[in-house]
């Protein structure tokens, strides 16, 4: 299967089109966020305040790099866990997110959202950090550095591979791949 280039930001046309199990590739601007950052985007929304990007049409990278070697823009940049953020990422969902980057399964409740507002959940390849970190031409903290790794930062990346586990239609590549090859009895 062709991988498929994709642009952020995204639109509700440009999410419909993506399936579960499509290979994509990443070029343009996804910003990284952990745990903290998360949790501080959510303490903003629930003050009234503004977040520190326009997060419509964008993705979010669950990532927090090691430090950059000389030359480069940033260390190893594998994914986190991403359940880790099912309680504050339907928030920003909600106000406009449209794709996540992270590895593992995501809750019911994350795939009912995910599916309700038009959003993609994609892993990238855990334990391949160093690789995927030479797709990341940039990065920059726009916010938090007291955080470290943990801070919010906007990436350039080009040809970043992802492959896509939830559709906005709730499809779960996890699910549909164990099912293939369970057997009972």
């Amino acid at each position: 299967m062709p991988e498929i280039r994709i642009t952020p930001p995204l639109s509700d046309i440009d999410i419909k089109k993506i399936k579960s199990g499509d290979r994509l590739l990443i070029t343009g601007i996804v910003y990284a966020a952990r745990d903290a950052a998360h949790r501080r985007m959510a303490e903003r929304i629930e003050r009234g305040e503004e977040l520190p990007f326009d997060i419509r049409g964008q993705i979010i990278y669950y990532m927090g790099p090691a430090p950059a070697r000389p030359g480069t823009a940033v260390g190893s940049a594998g994914p986190t866990t991403s359940g880790r953020m099912d309680r504050y990422s339907p928030a920003l969902i909600k106000m406009g997110l449209k794709g996540m980057i992270g590895k593992g399964p995501r809750s019911e409740d994350m795939i009912r959202t995910m599916r309700e507002y038009g959003c993609l959940y994609m892993a990238a390849v855990g334990g391949a950090g160093a690789l995927l970190s030479r797709r990341i031409k940039s990065s920059t903290v726009i916010a938090w550095e007291d955080m470290g790794a943990e801070a919010l930062r906007r990436m350039e990346v080009v040809d970043f591979p992802v492959i896509v586990v939830n559709d906005s239609e709730g499809r779960d590549l996890y699910r549909e791949s164990v099912s293939r090859y369970r057997i009972d009895g």
